[in-house]
């Protein structure tokens, strides 16, 4: 898990960074979604070659696609929180219109709960565990072969 949040602080850092300097220039939403698709990027070639190098390998272009589409659903998750801050918030409080406050609902409150589901689903689906082979021995006993015949 270490190396999951390694990748993803250094990811985070690209995330914030550049969306720091769109929101100056282009709308929220507009911005957030360039931001994570740069970090994304940085974010699969860490986990892929670092933190799950280990695990079972499904080809480049399944790994790639699978990463995007949960980092899409990672993204949806964000977007509705900063979505619901900038528009829904700040339609009453206009201090919920600020970059500050764009970035705290995009890059802190929505990212964190968008990083628990990637984790998840890049654990189970995208890098999965490399199966272990059951013991010779456990399969003939399940098999029926271990046991006694005539007591």
């Amino acid at each position: 898990m270490s190396k999951f949040g390694i990748v993803g602080l250094v990811a985070y850092v690209v995330d914030t960074a550049v969306f720091v300097v769109l929101v100056l220039n282009l709308e929220s939403l507009t911005a957030k979604t360039i931001a994570t698709a740069i970090a994304a990027t940085v974010a699969f070639l860490g986990n892929r070659f670092w933190t799950w190098r280990h695990r079972a390998r499904s080809g480049l272009a399944r790994e790639y696609g699978l990463y995007f589409f949960f980092n899409a659903v990672g993204l949806a998750i964000s977007l509705a929180i900063l979505g619901i801050s900038h528009y829904g918030l700040g339609a009453l409080w206009p201090v919920f219109q600020t970059p500050l406050a764009d970035v705290i609902a995009a890059n802190v409150i929505g990212l964190a709960a968008g990083t628990i589901f990637r984790f998840w689903a890049y654990r189970r689906f995208v890098f999965p565990p490399v199966p272990t082979p059951r013991p010779y021995a456990t399969e003939l006993a399940t098999a029926g072969y271990g046991q006694r015949h005539g007591s």
